[in-house]
């Protein structure tokens, strides 16, 4: 069934701002269709203007790397993105450079290491049998107990090279128009559904106005009590932080939950700081999570200025995320036994409210695991 009040029209459907149509994976981000908003900065044209080629990125840093054609193989296949005021950050003439490192294809995506897939977390086999009675539907994905996350697009603002995502059919797992349509009538026929997890994709790439009309279609659904975002803009860039987005996240009777993706201190700048206070300043729990990648931020220094500037910020740090093996992303995966001892360093340095939580992702699990720790029965990880 439709939710109260939901549009099924064509040409009324919520997301048609956004969407280039509902053909495979051709989106075109808000900024092709709207003006930018007075209140807010103007983000549309940060998306517009990013950097979609490695030749362009090191040109802007003057970066100097030798060309080596499995690079180019990688770029092909995962291109580069990455929007000015994340650029703006790195540092010039640095081939190491933490930021630039999560965006620069590198020869080594190509390899094939044995354990890394295509599909690590098994969002594939996900389309499975019906939960519940209810069958699974497009752009909606069933993992944890009580929770479901939806996806209503493709496009982020940023590629991060160890995306697990990175090699998702989104065009054939029906994230379009329809699909979230289908996806809404499935969340309101499974009454075990309290919390909404916008995901994709990177949801803030989305208007305005379609947040708000999406957001108010879930609260019309009764049993529906929280509405969690998975976002890297407010990071990357900040000004997307609107006051549209605010009144977005904040006029519905669900509770807003916003997490946020930092994974190096010097993400959280003066600017990204005041963007997330705002966040939290309207009323919205603001939480981040990283991913451990080695050269980036496996080491106790940088992991505890990232907490510390995360704190001071009012986002709360939530995960530190073993890397999820997805192919092309072996080079950044870190020992457990490091990432462990990391953590170790981190409550000897930390109050216990600025020491993520080591997780991993493991495949069929109703829950993110702890890493290093004795797994208990599932329902003692259902919180996590």
């Amino acid at each position: 069934m439709t939710p109260s009040g939901a549009k099924t029209g064509s040409n009324a459907e919520w997301g048609q701002d956004v969407l280039a149509g509902d053909a495979g994976n051709q989106w075109a981000p808000a900024w092709q269709r709207e003006t930018p908003d007075p209140c807010g900065g103007d983000w549309r044209g940060e998306l517009k203007d990013a950097i979609r080629s490695g030749k362009e990125l090191c040109e802007r840093l003057a970066i100097r790397r030798s060309r080596h054609s499995d690079e180019a193989t990688a770029e092909r296949d995962f291109p580069v993105l990455a929007p000015p005021f994340f650029v703006s950050k790195m540092r010039r003439g640095d081939p190491r450079d933490p930021l630039f490192l999560q965006v620069a294809a590198a020869a080594e995506e190509t390899l094939d290491v044995p354990g890394f897939s295509r599909d690590p977390v098994g969002e594939a086999d996900l389309a499975g049998a019906p939960e519940n009675g209810v069958h699974p539907a497009p752009a909606l994905l069933k993992k944890y107990a009580g929770r479901a996350l939806l996806m209503p697009t493709a496009a982020c603002a940023v590629h991060c090279r160890y995306c697990f995502r990175r090699h998702y059919p989104y065009g054939e797992r029906g994230v379009n128009t329809a699909g979230v349509a289908a996806a809404l009538d499935a969340i309101a026929a499974d009454q075990t559904i309290r919390e909404v997890i916008l995901s994709g994709g990177d949801p803030l790439t989305l208007a305005d106005t379609s947040l708000e009309e999406l957001a108010g279609q879930i609260a019309r659904i009764p049993h529906v009590t929280r509405l969690r975002v998975h976002t890297r803009l407010p990071v990357v860039i900040p000004s997307r932080v609107t006051d549209g987005l605010l009144a977005a996240l904040t006029a519905t009777r669900l509770t807003p939950i916003m997490v946020v993706h930092a994974n190096h201190p010097r993400e959280i700048c003066e600017t990204v700081a005041a963007a997330i206070g705002r966040i939290v300043g309207a009323g919205v729990p603001t939480l981040n999570q990283s991913v451990l990648l080695k050269g980036i931020n496996d080491d106790a220094d940088t992991l505890t200025e990232l907490c510390q500037r995360l704190v001071n910020a009012k986002a709360m740090p939530y995960y530190l995320h073993q890397l999820d093996r997805v192919a092309g992303a072996a080079h950044f995966e870190v020992e457990e036994a490091r990432g462990r001892g990391l953590i170790e360093q981190l409550r000897t340095r930390l109050a216990g409210y600025a020491v993520p939580r080591y997780v991993r992702e493991v495949v069929g699990k109703g829950s993110k695991i702890p890493v290093g720790e004795r797994p208990r029965s599932q329902a003692g990880y259902e919180q996590l």
